[in-house]
């Protein structure tokens, strides 16, 4: 097909210079290991060089890049040791629930780490341009596997039906995941960011 009147042209050579760093930023930010970034990103252009011939044109080749770098980063997690990831998320969900909840279970409404409501002020800090890089501090403090969920569900909206496919969780998993993320980045937000 590459052969057609009709094919788009793609020219690999520019790819480093016109789409190297947002997808190394795009990888940093998700693997949080800058060597780690930089080798998913040139697998990314060795399997976008393979597959060329396949690039239909319906998206702009960055966009076509970045879903082979989604892939690539998915695929690095499935690989590595799956119980590393659980137990560092079990310990994860063994300190929330230590700080947030009674001996019996229960939520303790006196514990100060509660979720309050944000006052003005703390409200007007969140359109600041320093907020997304507190954001991304906290963001890393997440366990590897919790902040990849969190990343592909909120930040990149990918469907969470595909979400628990690639991580091989169930919904009420997901949506626990989602939970304790958000609950773990709004407390780091609120401590380290949004002080009155």
């Amino acid at each position: 097909m590459p052969d057609s009147p009709d094919a788009p042209t793609i020219d690999p050579s520019t790819w480093i210079d016109e789409y190297g760093d947002a997808l190394y930023r795009f990888a940093l930010f998700r693997v949080n290991n800058a060597a780690l970034a930089e080798d998913l990103v040139q697998d990314t252009f060795l399997a976008g060089m393979k597959a060329k011939e396949r690039f239909s044109g319906r998206a702009s080749v960055k966009t076509w890049l970045t879903g082979i770098l989604k892939n690539k980063i998915i695929d690095h997690y499935r690989k590595k040791d799956r119980m590393r990831s659980m137990t560092e998320m079990a310990n994860f969900y063994e300190k929330e629930e230590a700080e947030l909840f009674s001996e019996d279970g229960h939520w303790d409404y006196n514990n100060p780490g509660i979720p309050k409501e944000w006052s003005p002020v703390q409200v007007e800090k969140l359109d600041r341009s320093e907020f997304m890089q507190h954001f991304h501090k906290c963001a890393k403090k997440l366990p590897e596997r919790v902040r990849q969920v969190y990343i592909m569900r909120e930040i990149d909206g990918t469907p969470s039906p595909e979400i628990c496919e690639k991580f091989d969780i169930t919904p009420q998993n997901l949506w626990t995941i989602l939970h304790r993320a958000r609950m773990a980045l709004r407390g780091c937000l609120e401590e380290n960011f949004l002080t009155d």
